[in-house]
């Protein structure tokens, strides 16, 4: 099934009267394409395939078929999403959590890896009626009896792309063998590959398809190809953020040691630019990804695994260093500029050797593209698009019921900050991050270290 069903709204499905009134709360009123497509089949009891761009509801249809199946009496694990990153966990978990505002005594817990297990198994001795999870936290739990899935009703992949290769594969699957097969399987993903197709045919009864959202690009996302020569492909993509200068730019690279030599190189040149691998730690990558929501890092350097899970807002440019093997993983993407009606621009590089990947791209899209020759005298001196703000960190946070407003107001209150000069504010369990303009960093500085937030001290400092 790949159309583009006619905008309904979702009182036309036979939805809980809670789920219907949290829908309307939250402004919910028609469904996007996916939504359309997928939730009746889901509702059905079927199990479903569903592919989409990022951004395109996919959480919503899913976590509204999974909260349909549950019931709030029976205290036992019933939904389990599994998916590649934190962060991703995180995002769907508030997202189950606002659907299910008005359903009565859900219990929802998130399993991440990269933290300490104590409070997730406090919360797993409640036994929560859904798990948002990844998968080898998930498995390791499940090894050491503290979840059972005997009561499982409804099984979710979410990025089953990458659930379901070589990183993520053995732990997804253990967990579905161990699971009941009267379950209902759900795979959502913005690609699947044939290899992630025939493994479905083997974990899924008889899956039902809904796919959409699959072309090109939003018409407002300008999309540029750029052949250059290998030996200069760093040299290249200098050109195009001097000459663009865009707001922000996400730099798709193949490998983690690209991504790290891109930001190394980039660096050297006076780029504010940050890179995000594997091998950060989940503290160092959620500072990463505040700075560059917040401006204080115009550069973000990822692979496409690192990428998952990102929900970058108003991102104004994504550049392939190279591109991708996989045609679908280019319209992914290039579907995370132009979100929400806004403009985007989406520029690639590809050397001699990668025109095979330029062809399946444009059999992909249905299309020509626009390609354009970088010649090695064409390059311009390297302009870098300075940061107007800085990211200060406060240590202390929710756990310290430390509220975003308690810091707006000491910074505009005792620390002397006018209230334009504060961007977001970010809050985690033990740290709060905030932009400010960096005209303005010291003096904020100052004044927060010799005043007190709410009545007491906390350490301040600036993220670089």
């Amino acid at each position: 099934m790949d159309n583009q069903p006619p905008s309904q709204p979702f009182n036309r499905l036979p939805l809980h009267p809670a789920l219907l009134q949290a829908l309307d709360s939250l402004e919910y009123r028609q469904m996007t394409p996916i939504q359309a497509l997928s939730l009746p089949l889901i509702l059905e009891g079927r199990d479903v395939i569903g592919q989409a761009r990022t951004g395109s509801g996919k959480t919503a249809a899913y976590g509204l078929g999974l909260l349909s199946r549950i019931d709030p009496d029976l205290k036992q694990l019933q939904a389990l999403v599994l998916c590649p990153t934190r962060e991703l966990a995180d995002q769907i978990a508030k997202e189950i959590r606002r659907l299910a505002r008005c359903l009565p005594n859900i219990k929802l817990t998130v399993l991440g890896g990269g933290i300490s297990k104590r409070p997730q198994l406090a919360s797993l001795e409640h036994a929560p009626h859904i798990v948002v999870g990844m998968a080898g936290r998930v498995q390791e739990l499940l090894t050491e009896g503290a979840m059972k899935l005997d009561q499982l009703r409804v099984l979710v992949l979410d990025e089953a792309d990458r659930m379901l290769d070589a990183d993520f594969e053995q732990a997804s699957r253990a967990i579905i063998e161990q699971s009941p097969k009267t379950r209902q399987t759900l795979f959502f993903s913005a690609t699947f590959p044939d290899a992630v197709r025939a493994v479905s045919r083997r974990l899924q009864k008889d899956p039902a398809e809904a796919r959409t959202d699959l072309a090109a690009a939003p018409a407002q996302v300008e999309q540029v190809f750029y052949e250059v020569d290998a030996s200069r492909r760093l040299d290249a993509l200098a050109h195009l953020l001097s000459t663009r200068q865009p707001e922000s730019a996400l730099v798709f690279c193949y490998t983690k040691n690209d991504a790290q030599e891109v930001e190394t190189q980039l660096r050297k040149r006076g780029f504010a630019v940050l890179s995000l691998h594997g091998d950060i730690d989940q503290r160092e990558r959620d500072e990463m990804l505040v700075r560059f929501a917040n401006g204080s890092a115009r550069v973000l350097v990822a692979t496409d695994i690192a990428a998952r899970g990102l929900d970058i807002r108003n991102l104004a440019c994504v550049i392939s260093y190279e591109l991708p093997a996989d045609p679908d993983a280019h319209v992914h993407r290039v579907g995370r500029t132009g979100r929400a009606g806004a403009s985007g621009l989406a520029l690639h590089l590809f050397s001699g050797r990668e025109h095979a990947r330029v062809t399946a791209i444009e059999q992909r899209l249905g299309t020509k593209v626009e390609v354009q020759r970088l010649a090695a005298g064409s390059f311009s001196p390297d302009k870098p698009l300075k940061p107007t703000v800085v990211t200060l960190c406060v240590d202390g946070g929710r756990s310290d019921k430390l509220r975003p407003g308690d810091l707006l107001g000491a910074l505009t209150g005792d620390a002397g900050i006018p209230n334009g000069a504060i961007g977001k504010i970010n809050t985690y369990d033990t740290r709060t991050y905030f932009a400010i303009d960096i005209k303005l960093a010291k003096k904020a500085l100052d004044g927060l270290r010799s005043n007190k937030i709410k009545g007491r001290k906390f350490r301040v400092r600036e993220i670089v």
